[in-house]
């Protein structure tokens, strides 16, 4: 199961939308997303989470460059969504250079996070290879949300709820759990 959800900053404190990543396909096409919803060019956040897998946020202030956290880059690589924040540069590997093909992943409902019966050896790890060169835990910039009240240690310590545990701490708690 899914959630994903814009906040944008705005005068009067944070506004909550749910949002369609459907018609998503690459993190410009979300950053584009995102900036739709900010009046003034205020900060916006994107927030994704997988039930119990990984979350992502990507944060959008006006014309910057999009600013990415993923908690589990080996569980969001098996993702849909995951793979439109898995960027060459935030893995820190060369556009076009080595890695698996994100766009041929077989995503056979397994993105869950369980292993595919076909794709285990005995030992239990992986055959596929796909997700060789993504790393197993968080990448991406760790002090996103650190102006926010959210410091690297605490982003990196959240699991279950994160993205409630985030709006709380942001002060925003109420506005998402009405999009949720």
């Amino acid at each position: 199961m899914y959630f994903a959800a814009l906040l944008a900053r705005t005068e009067d404190g944070w506004e909550a939308s749910d949002t369609e990543l459907d018609n998503v396909e690459t993190l410009s096409d979300l950053a584009d997303l995102a900036r739709e919803a900010a009046p003034d060019e205020d900060t916006v956040l994107v927030l994704i989470e997988q039930e119990d897998g990984w979350f992502g946020v990507v944060r959008v202030d006006g014309e910057d460059d999009p600013r990415i956290y993923v908690s589990d880059a080996a569980a969001a690589a098996r993702s849909s969504y995951g793979e439109i924040l898995l960027t060459d540069e935030l893995l820190g590997r060369e556009p076009g250079v080595g890695g698996p093909d994100l766009d041929a992943l077989d995503l056979d409902g397994t993105e869950d996070g369980e292993p595919d019966d076909d794709s285990t050896g005995e030992d239990g790890a992986s055959d596929t290879g796909s997700t060789d060169s993504v790393p197993h835990g968080p990448v991406g910039d760790a002090l996103v949300l650190d102006d926010l009240g959210v410091s690297a240690k605490d982003l990196r310590s959240l699991s279950g709820d994160a993205l409630g545990e985030i709006a709380e701490v942001l002060g925003a708690a109420e506005v998402l759990e009405t999009v949720r």
